[in-house]
């Protein structure tokens, strides 16, 4: 593909259905993993290089918003003429990965998202807010999940994408074949193709979503996760308890090797604890679970640090969502162009080969690796953290 003229208006994802959350395309090990290279840098709110705005962003009145938000920050907007994006293009294709990376396009969401998919097991319907992440993490879950040069593409149209939700109100399979998850209603997932908590700074639009959710008379939830802390603007919005955050966890060799431009383990867990002193169900999404040497000390650390930010909050209401490393040709491809020094294996010899919901083939744990990661998780899981419950485990 090339990457002299993007087309913004078109969808990073594939035009099919998605894949469930827990295929979308990482990279296992079971290496020593403190060599591991870039190193991960404490996260600092993002500063995108360069930010354009197509025509069609400024229809809209949540276009003007994000317009408003970024250039209060200093940060200059080019409106282009079309819905096309040129000068990505570097001498080399890391030099253009890196052009993408540091771009965020103001854009229409496509036609196709304006159509919910299902996204089992984390929810019963996927909507997006936007597209791209700017963290560096080597096992990106977008990699071999979204198509061409990851440009970050955040949705003038929000109240449009809001709106639209209403009818899928009732319908879904999660809650419904789940009684644990009744309470919940008809879940919304947010955050399935980027991290909002990278880019509400520049967009307010997941601010916007607790809102809507919170002022919405209706059985639902609103669900979103991430690997950053900036919840301040999250605090004190009337949500109604109606937004699930989860916070993206893993343990230190993981956290601190291979998420670059994330927020620290720490600070991730110092976030869940203001979001659950405000009333917020709140969960931990430990991912992807990799079989580090001296694995079970290393993830007891985090359970028990996750004990400690929040043992103690009143009403405590916290799930735990357990997804397992794995990954696909197309993703192993991607990881390496991006990471070409990283050190995760992705040896399909070690792995036992699978098929996908939609038939993609991907590289899991064999079966007695997993057997042993669930039985641990599960009886460390009710040991350490008894006011969780998991969701799934995958």
């Amino acid at each position: 593909m090339s990457f002299d003229s993007v087309d913004l208006t078109r969808t990073l994802a594939p035009e099919t259905p998605a894949a469930p959350h827990s295929a979308s395309g990482e990279a296992v090990a079971t290496h020593d993993l403190s060599d591991v290279a870039p190193p991960a840098r404490p996260a600092r709110r993002w500063t995108p290089k360069r930010v354009v705005a197509t025509p069609a962003a400024y229809d809209h009145a949540h276009g003007l918003r994000i317009l408003s938000l970024v250039e209060a920050q200093g940060i200059e907007v080019e409106r282009l003429r079309s819905n096309r994006l040129t000068g990505l293009r570097g001498e080399s294709d890391r030099e253009t990965y890196a052009r993408a990376k540091a771009t965020m396009a103001i854009v229409v969401s496509p036609p196709s998202r304006r159509k919910l998919q299902p996204i089992a097991p984390s929810a019963d319907w996927r909507f997006d807010l936007a597209e791209g992440c700017p963290a560096h993490c080597q096992y990106c879950y977008l990699a071999g999940s979204l198509s061409g040069p990851p440009v970050t593409r955040v949705y003038a149209d929000l109240d449009d994408i809001l709106a639209g939700l209403t009818d899928y109100v009732g319908r879904g399979t999660i809650t419904s074949r789940r009684e644990a998850r009744r309470d919940e209603g008809t879940t919304f997932e947010a955050s399935c193709y980027t991290d909002p908590l990278a880019l509400d700074h520049l967009t307010g639009s997941w601010r916007r979503a607790v809102e809507h959710f919170g002022a919405w008379d209706a059985p639902v939830q609103l669900r979103w996760t991430t690997k950053f802390d900036d919840v301040g603007g999250f605090v004190g919005l009337a949500h109604q308890g109606r937004t699930r955050v989860r916070l993206s966890v893993n343990c230190r060799p993981v956290t601190t090797r291979v998420e670059g431009g994330t927020s620290r383990l720490e600070d991730r867990l110092a976030a869940l604890r203001r979001l659950a002193l405000d009333g917020y169900p709140v969960g931990v999404t430990i991912a992807p679970i990799i079989a580090v040497p001296d694995w079970r000390s290393h993830y007891g650390e985090l359970l028990d640090g996750i004990a400690a930010a929040v043992g103690d909050v009143p009403g405590l209401d916290l799930t735990a969502e357990l997804i397992t490393h794995r990954f696909t040709p197309g993703s192993k491809e991607v990881l390496l162009s991006w990471y070409p020094r990283t050190k995760l294996e992705m040896d399909e010899d070690s792995r036992t080969r699978k098929h996908g919901k939609f038939g993609a083939v991907k590289y899991v744990y064999p079966p007695e690796t997993m057997t042993e990661l669930r039985s641990w998780f599960y009886e460390e899981i009710a040991a350490r953290l008894p006011a969780g419950r998991i969701l799934y485990w995958t």
